[in-house]
């Protein structure tokens, strides 16, 4: 097969040309994959896992520290083990804060660099540059990349394909038995190890390997001697050696994080159903990008006419690669590239409850861009004729590609446009529902919440995550007694789950069964004694009980786990005030304001301190403070009362105890307290 390889006169310097086209192609790439994501540096974090990674962890939110390295290497959190994943984003938090422009900007620059990669790998493996241009343009454009790069959460996506593409760039560059190849193997396998550790989807990157010894590298082939090929073979096994200890720490991992189904939850036969129709389904998206969408619920059972179809499909495009391995090798590496890469993530083992994802063709897809673009580039040297055609219908695929993938850009830009898109690109997408739902929720607008929600459990009313959340919606609205009765159903479909634990002993202890909340918030703290908000709860409840050392105990555990919490601050000044300890307290309320100024109640409950240690202008500026954020609140009032009363200026003080009153007309103190200072009242 002909390279497209430019050759150089002999009166021009040789290796210019080459050079220079190849740095101005990488140059081009990067300019227009930073032109058409560029949008996605102005998007905010997403109300989905991001919490987890980042907004919600305590750790990353520290930044990258010596703490923060250990606990990366050591932690099972959000069910994966990828210390390198973690380590990014402590990073991005101490380069760019909270900022969550910054933490897009990182995942665009790494996918940048892995579009070069893509055309330095296959410029490297066969010297066919313009290629090489289109298939890594295609990696770049491609609508279903989006949500690897545009998901702050997924940076393990990109950051593991750039180790994955550096090793297979290493890989080919170790070449015979030198002291140089040696250099590039040993890096090969450095970089597979660092892209494990960023997730382990790349365990089928050896098999990659394999593919390419075959073609285009020619070291196994039919042909081979013998001892070549055990050659090729035993070099695998250091890599094979990583993969086992992967797979085996992601499984246990994501088993303890009960991220892996059950086998009675999702029959071997589903899944190998599922498995089929989602090959199928990743091919229909990879030519015919429409209905994107974060989610796609795992439906249990597909129709037996799509199975059908889809192993029909299945088969004949495998035929057709293993026939054509001989005259078009690059067909059959390219598809089994792309069969081989899914096979992690295709369903076999369930994790979570998706029927497939966008993300996961991110470097499967290579593959199949690989097999298109050097058969059409073939079918151009069989025939010159149609070469200018063939080159406009891949200019066109690029500016198409381009185009879709800025419109599903503008999708990502925050989680009610990203939801209610899923909702409208997929059917009786229950997980979007929810996950809208829990948007509207913490935006404040639980009518709207509680619609989503309640069409969630419509679709599927077993769904525990949507039994929690309309639960927490409706503790919003003070209807804990209907909350408790869904975070009781969402228990019976998830036992184990902490959070619904902690959300149901909220609820008990706002309506007074103070024996039953503490008892859920010790369940929740044997399982995981570093969840802050079971600590801080815990605390609460004791402190309503009485016990105010254990309570005093458990806030100030809450705050080693989370040191900014402006609540478990503010409740942990209650408790110390209610001991007496007012100094300790007003440091508490006072770091309190720090990270919340806006709370009207810590204000009012530092001006009661300050007061209990005569210190009545400070007492009273706070009261002044937490009316002013607001007005209607009947305890500041009376206590502000209370306290210009102390100094003689009752006139003030009348005026604040008529407010209370006004507010709350069943508030005795406040009627006492102006029936003393003002004996002709009649309040």
């Amino acid at each position: 097969m002909q390279s497209d390889k430019a050759s150089s006169p002999e009166s021009s310097p040789a290796p210019a040309s080459p050079v220079f086209s190849s740095f101005a192609a990488c140059l081009l790439l990067v300019l227009v994959t930073l032109g058409v994501y560029w949008p996605v540096t102005n998007h905010e974090f997403v109300d989905y896992d991001d919490g987890d990674y980042v907004t919600g962890n305590t750790q990353v939110q520290r930044g990258l520290t010596w703490v923060g390295v250990k606990w990366a290497f050591t932690t099972g959190h959000a069910s994966n083990w990828h210390p390198l994943t973690w380590l990014s984003h402590e990073l991005d938090v101490s380069v760019f804060g909270k900022h969550a422009g910054g933490h897009h900007l990182t995942s665009v620059l790494i996918h940048c660099a892995n579009v070069v990669l893509v055309f330095l790998l296959l410029k490297t493996l066969t010297e066919a540059r313009w290629r090489s241009v289109i298939v890594a343009g295609l990696f770049a454009l491609h609508p279903l990349h989006v949500e690897s790069v545009a998901w702050v959460s997924e940076r393990k996506d990109v950051l593991s394909a750039f180790f994955g593409l550096l090793t297979l760039w290493c890989y080919a560059k170790s070449k015979g038995q030198s002291l140089r190849s040696k250099v590039f193997h040993g890096a090969a396998l450095g970089c597979f190890a660092l892209g494990l550790m960023c997730k382990p989807m790349l365990v089928t990157l050896p098999f990659v390997m394999l593919l390419l010894d075959y073609w285009p590298l020619r070291r196994f082939t039919l042909h081979a001697s013998q001892f070549t090929r055990h050659r090729l073979l035993l070099e695998k096994i250091p890599y094979l050696a990583l993969c086992v200890a992967s797979s085996v720490v992601t499984f246990l991992v994501q088993r303890k994080g009960r991220a892996v189904s059950a086998l009675d939850g999702l029959p071997i036969p589903a899944r190998i159903a599922n498995a089929v129709v989602s090959y199928a389904r990743y091919l229909g998206k990879t030519f015919w990008p429409q209905d994107l969408s974060i989610l796609y619920p795992h439906p249990g059972h597909w129709p037996a006419w799509m199975v059908g179809g889809a192993v029909a499909l299945l088969v004949v495009l495998t035929a057709v690669a293993v026939i054509s391995r001989r005259k078009l090798p690059f067909v059959t590496v390219g598809w089994f590239w792309f069969v081989g890469m899914l096979v992690p993530v295709i369903g076999l083992v369930q994790v979570g409850i998706q029927s497939m994802a966008d993300r996961y063709s991110y470097l499967p897809s290579v593959g199949l861009f690989l097999a298109v673009v050097w058969a059409v580039a073939v079918a151009a040297e069989w025939r010159p004729a149609f070469r200018p055609v063939l080159v406009g219908c891949a200019a066109i695929a690029l500016a198409a590609c381009a185009a879709v993938t800025w419109f599903q850009l503008h999708i990502w830009a925050n989680s009610e446009m990203l939801f209610r898109h899923a909702v409208a690109a997929t059917r009786d997408n229950y997980l979007a529902y929810n996950n809208l739902g829990f948007y509207l929720s913490n935006k404040g607008r639980t009518a709207e919440a509680l619609t989503n929600f309640s069409e969630s459990l419509r679709i599927n009313p077993n769904y525990a995550d949507a039994h929690n959340n309309l639960g927490h919606a409706l503790a919003a609205q003070k209807k804990h007694v209907e909350a408790i009765e869904h975070y009781r159903v969402a228990l019976r479909g998830s036992p184990q789950n902490l959070e619904i634990h902690n959300n149901l002993g909220n609820s008990l202890s706002e309506i007074g069964r103070l024996d039953e909340a503490v008892a859920e918030y010790r369940f929740v703290l044997q399982r995981n004694p570093e969840h802050a908000g079971a600590h801080g709860n815990l605390g609460i409840a004791l402190a309503m009980q009485g016990q105010l050392d254990e309570a005093v105990t458990q806030l100030e555990a809450a705050l080693r786990f989370k040191p900014e919490d402006a609540s478990a601050h503010g409740n942990l000044g209650n408790a110390l005030a209610a001991q007496k300890k007012f100094p300790e307290a007003i440091l508490h309320y006072r770091a309190a304001l720090r990270l919340s100024p806006a709370d009207a109640q810590t204000h009012n409950n530092l001006g009661n301190v300050l007061a209990e240690l005569g210190r009545f202008e400070e007492g009273i500026t706070n009261y002044n403070a937490a009316l002013r954020l607001n007005a209607d609140n009947p305890e500041a009032h009376f206590n502000l009362g209370c306290t210009l009363a102390r100094l003689n200026r009752r006139a003030e003080a009348a005026q604040h105890f008529s407010e209370a009153l006004r507010l709350k007309p069943d508030y005795t103190a406040a009627r006492e307290q102006l029936r003393q200072i003002s004996p002709g009242a009649n309040p």
